[in-house]
C-alpha cells in the first residue's frame, strides 16, 4: 500500500510540472475538445448517451478500442476515422509529456526545471 501511495505522489508531482510547460497545456486543452467534441457527435448522431460516447471516447483516444461499439452512420464511420487518427497523436503526445515529467528531475539548486 505505501508503494502505491508513493507512486500516487510522484505521478501526481510529475503532473504538476507537466502543467508547468506551454505545450503540455496546449495538448490537454487539444484532448478535451476531442473528447467533448466525439461526445457530442456520437450523442447527436449515433445515439449513444453522454456517458457511453464519453466512455468511447476515451476508449479510442487511449488506443484501447471498445468492441463492441462500430458507428451505424456513414458520416459517423468517417468521423471515427479521422477522430481516432487526430485524437491518437495528441493523447500520445500528452502522454509523452507525462512520461517526460516523471523522468525529468527538477534542479535540486533552484527548483527549476531545464526547457521552461
Amino acid at each position: 500500500m505505501v508503494s502505491f501511495l508513493l507512486t500516487v505522489k510522484r505521478l501526481l508531482s510529475a503532473l504538476w510540472r507537466a502543467f508547468k510547460l506551454k505545450n503540455f497545456q496546449a495538448l490537454f486543452i487539444l484532448v478535451v475538445v476531442m473528447l467533448i467534441s466525439g461526445t457530442v457527435f456520437f450523442v447527436s448522431n449515433e445515439g449513444l448517451s453522454i456517458v457511453d460516447a464519453l466512455y468511447v471516447c476515451v476508449l479510442t483516444l487511449s488506443t484501447v478500442g471498445h468492441p463492441t461499439f462500430e458507428p451505424q452512420t456513414m458520416l459517423g464511420k468517417v468521423f471515427m476515422m479521422l477522430y481516432v487518427v487526430v485524437g491518437t497523436g495528441l493523447f500520445l503526445g500528452l502522454i509523452g509529456y507525462i512520461a517526460y515529467s516523471l523522468i525529468k528531475q527538477p534542479d535540486r539548486k533552484t527548483g527549476d526545471e531545464e526547457g521552461k
